[in-house]
Formats: C-alpha cells, structure tokens, sequence
C-alpha cells in the first residue's frame, strides 16, 4: 500500500461542484469520477467522509422575501439529494458509504452519532454528512469545520471550480493572483471568500488545515492525499 500524508479526511464538495457543467442539478459523469477517486483513496488505507453543500439546488439566501429559517432548511434539505446521489454512485463501484444527517429522516439515512461515524471511518467505509448540522444560518463549509474536529480530521479538502485562492476573481480578472499559502487570519481579513469566517475560525481554534483545489481534475484529490503540492493551503502561520 502506498504511503499517503493523511489517514483521516474531510472532503467538502459544493453543491456547485456537483452539477459539473450544468448551472443547475446533477451532472452524472461528474458525479461518478468524484467516486472513483474516493475508491482509490479508500484503496489507499484513507478514512474518508464527506461533507456536501446544496447550492446545485437551493441556497437559503436565494430565498428572497421568505423567513431566513424555512429558506435554510429548504437548503439543508438539498444537501441531502446529493449525498444520496454520491452514495449511490459510489456503492454502484462497491464502496461501502453511509448516509448521515442532522436532521433526523430515519427511512432513507442515519442520525448523525459521532462515535457511530468514526467507527464507520474505521471499518474502512465512506461516511457523507447531509444536512448541515441540522441548524440554520451555518453553512456546510462551518459543517465541514465542525465534523472534521469531532472526528479528528487531519485536513479538509476544499474542492472548488477554480485551482486555489485568488486575491479577487480569476473568472473575471486575468489578473488575478493565486496565493499558494494562507493563514486562517489572511482568510478572515481580507475576506477571500474561501469560506466563511466562522468556519475558518473553528479550523483555526482546532488547528485543521485546508487545502483549496480544483475538483476539475479529479486526480487532484490523489495528488493532495500523497502530499503533492496543489492549489492554496489555509495553515496557521
């Protein structure tokens, strides 16, 4: 088996990622190549769970005029049509995944019990945390902060459309310019956008790492994992 510089992992998918090409929904192919990296990672001896936002269908503030809390839990709620997309993919190429939510829908996925997911990681299955944690006016990017310190995460994979972190918009400015390292402070005062601050407070209180990547290329999520150096690392100074 091949080294690897991480055993534990938070995977943080956007919703965005998701739809691939598409400005809405699921994009199937894209879908099945996040999971085929996930096999080979699990190959690899990596625990590996997974955090998925819900922008592919809804965002709470997308709901203009309607009540901040119906609005987000209507987005906690698309999280989950998209982890039981990817689990669905990936137990179609045999890897055992669990579904688990905060918000308890017993029928279709687990309750979110943090010794049950870390015994899961340990049996060597994927574990997709849905719904955020089950409370509005978080984002899953605090999610992800918030499960990677209670499972002990050593590192939070951050897989966006765009190769790392830029001073402004790439898509936009040419000139944009790419940062390789930050610290948790740059993020949270200049406002990059990475994620929001309270989830890059909570990362830096519990020392967490996160690693910003281009998802468009799946071998990216290996090439991190064995310690190659890809896009922008979000560290203490």
């Amino acid at each position: 088996m091949q080294s690897t510089k991480y055993k534990r992992i938070i995977l943080k998918l956007s919703g965005e990622a998701l739809a691939g090409e598409k400005d809405f929904g699921l994009d199937q192919s894209t879908i099945e190549s996040i999971a085929e990296k996930v096999k080979e990672l699990v190959a690899l001896g990596v625990e590996v769970a997974i955090v998925v936002g819900g922008g592919n269908f809804w965002r709470g503030r997308s709901g203009k005029g309607m009540d901040r809390t119906t609005a987000d839990n209507m987005g906690m709620l698309a999280t989950v049509i998209n982890a039981l997309a990817l689990q669905d993919a990936m137990e179609r190429i045999n890897i055992a995944t669990r579904v688990q939510t905060a918000i308890e829908m017993r029928q279709i996925a687990e309750p979110y019990i943090r010794r049950k997911a870390i015994r899961h990681l340990e049996k060597g299955r994927v574990v997709i945390f849905a719904s955020g944690i089950g409370n509005p006016y978080f984002s899953t990017d605090t999610t992800a902060a918030l499960r990677a310190a209670e499972i002990e995460a050593e590192v939070i994979l951050l897989a966006k459309k765009v190769d790392g972190v830029y001073d402004c918009d790439p898509v936009e400015n040419k000139d944009a310019k790419k940062y390789e390292v930050l610290s948790y402070i740059d993020v949270i005062n200049k406002g990059l956008g990475v994620m929001d601050s309270t989830a890059a407070s909570l990362c830096m209180d519990n020392k967490i790492p996160i690693i910003v990547f281009n998802l468009n290329n799946p071998d990216n999520i290996i090439k991190v994992i064995k310690g190659e150096t890809i896009g922008t690392i979000v560290k203490e100074d």
